[in-house]
């Protein structure tokens, strides 16, 4: 899972950078990214986070119980699933100038931009089904304790999206405001985009047949044991909602930003390439770890054995903060080199991949509160407890929400949304203290909390020598060298370098035993 991971974003990465070179990171690429979210977001909000949290559980429990295997439940579950995001994608996609304007203002000054976002929206609405799609057919397989294909087949959407903005860039001429762009280019972004990801969930099901499942349309949902799920993912479809708003929020407000400063970058789309690129570790760490924990915990529950499941929590928090914990220093150390280095192409120069950097620097040290809370928040899942996450995210979401206004409104429009990325650290900060509170009092005991606050104040320890010293090797680099345009690459290079022998090294003095569950450092 985890290699499939890696391959999955790394070629991300590849396309994320080619998107940047192509649409830059001012208005002209937020119409397009604020389109492209659109569709994420109100799957989630249709079905998406029941599936992801709800629904696993019960499908464990469906093939445990049922005579036939749960064979029936899985039917009319599918079923189910696609008639509700059908419906749901027939609706958006012919609303999509209300949709579009509860994230932009639509004035004089910005029609062309909100114009341009309607355009592609109504081009990208359609992905509400195809991730549907993708998610059903992977959590069929993820109840049969087959994970790998849904890390893998991200990857042909990714390969389809490099080669569209490689044709975009080597056949068109790039435009670098709104009113530049064509018809054609407007055309071949949002039809190549919508294409991959249908074949992403489409590669799906050749793995669903030789898994043993058969699609069959079921529509005898009365009676069924649905209405369980349905009631669960109430309190999951009010934890999508309250995230959904404070990303509504954040997206708004940071648009204000980029309306001001429309060719400067520092509004939402240098945000949300920050945002994807600190993401990074936890989707690879610990997404694959719970990928492959919650049915484990949710067999756990079922049989009583609340030590395992603790035992599994506290194995799964100490093993990501080995790559977690270095990582959020990585980020706090290099924010700038990176960014310079991913995205000072194309249509930005190394002045506009600034404010991106320290974006990530803000981000940074969140990742580990971040990644967690993500992991803690399953526990709850694993107990069909779907009201405590709800609670939980609307602790987060408030925070995030209030002090993202704040930013608004009392810093200057270069600064603001940097301040949003570390507000964003913050309330998840907050909010991994309020969960695990509220966890130990769940499962009826401690959850191994010594262990692991000192295997966290260990790692932490390591990381800000190893940081403090990559950093420093980096900058000399930095100011040494000649060439301009290798600077970033050789200087994050030295600097991180430094920093993973630093901390493999302070790791070993400090005896962090989780270090052996790495690869070759055992």
């Amino acid at each position: 899972m985890a290699a499939g991971t890696v391959v999955s974003r790394a070629t991300g990465l590849i396309r994320q950078v080619l998107q940047a070179a192509a649409l830059g990171t001012g208005l002209l690429a937020t119409t397009y990214n604020q389109a492209n979210t659109v569709p994420t977001s109100l799957y989630f909000l249709l079905i998406g986070g029941a599936l992801n949290s709800v629904l696993v559980p019960q499908l464990v429990r469906a093939r445990a119980e049922d005579p036939d295997g749960g064979a029936a439940f899985e039917q009319r579950l599918v079923t189910l699933v696609l008639c509700v995001l059908g419906a749901g994608t027939a609706v958006a996609t012919w609303a999509a100038p209300a949709i579009i304007s509860v994230y932009q203002r639509d004035t004089p000054a910005t029609h062309d931009a909100f114009e341009l976002t309607v355009v592609f929206a109504r081009f990208l609405l359609p992905q509400i089904f195809f991730y549907g799609v993708f998610s059903i057919f992977g959590q069929v397989l993820n109840a049969r304790n087959r994970f790998g294909a849904m890390m893998w087949t991200p990857v042909l959407n990714n390969l389809v999206l490099i080669s569209m903005f490689g044709l975009y860039l080597g056949l068109m001429t790039a435009p670098e405001q709104v009113s530049d762009i064509t018809d054609a280019q407007i055309r071949l972004l949002g039809v190549g985009t919508t294409i991959a990801l249908a074949l992403q969930a489409l590669a799906l099901i050749p793995y669903t047949l030789a898994a043993g499942f058969r699609f069959r349309p079921r529509f005898d949902w009365r009676g069924t044991g649905l209405r369980k799920s349905v009631n669960a993912a109430r309190w999951t479809l009010l934890f999508v909602l309250a995230n959904l708003v404070a990303g509504t929020v954040v997206t708004r407000l940071a648009s204000a930003a980029d309306a001001t400063l429309p060719r400067a970058g520092v509004g939402y789309t240098a945000y949300s390439y920050a945002q994807q690129i600190w993401m990074l570790p936890q989707a690879i760490v610990t997404v694959s770890l719970v990928t492959a924990l919650l049915p484990r915990m949710s067999r756990a529950v079922t049989e009583d054995r609340l030590d395992d499941l603790r035992a599994d929590l506290s194995r799964a928090l100490r093993i990501s903060g080995v790559i977690i914990v270095p990582a959020a220093f990585f980020f706090l150390a290099f924010g700038s080199q990176i960014a310079r280095l991913l995205f000072a192409h194309g249509t930005v120069d190394a002045a506009g991949t600034v404010p991106l950097g320290h974006m990530l620097q803000a981000f940074g040290l969140g990742l580990i509160p971040f990644s967690a809370q993500y992991l803690l928040l399953r526990a709850f899942y694993a107990f069909e407890d779907t009201r405590t996450p709800f609670r939980m995210a609307l602790w987060i979401s408030s925070i995030n929400i209030a002090l993202a206004i704040g930013c608004h409104l009392l810093l200057p429009p270069r600064w603001a949304v940097t301040g949003m990325a570390a507000a964003y650290s913050l309330s998840y900060a907050i909010g991994l203290l309020l969960t695990a509170l509220r966890l130990r009092r769940r499962t009826q005991g401690l959850l191994d909390g010594r262990r692991i606050c000192r295997t966290y104040a260990k790692l932490t320890a390591a990381a800000t020598a190893a940081a403090g010293t990559g950093w420093f090797i980096a900058r000399s680099c930095g100011q040494g060298l000649a060439s301009a345009s290798w600077t970033p690459a050789l200087s994050l290079t030295a600097g991180g370098i430094a920093l993973v022998l630093v901390f493999l090294l302070f790791a070993r003095i400090l005896r962090i035993g989780e270090l052996r569950s790495l690869p070759g450092l055992s």
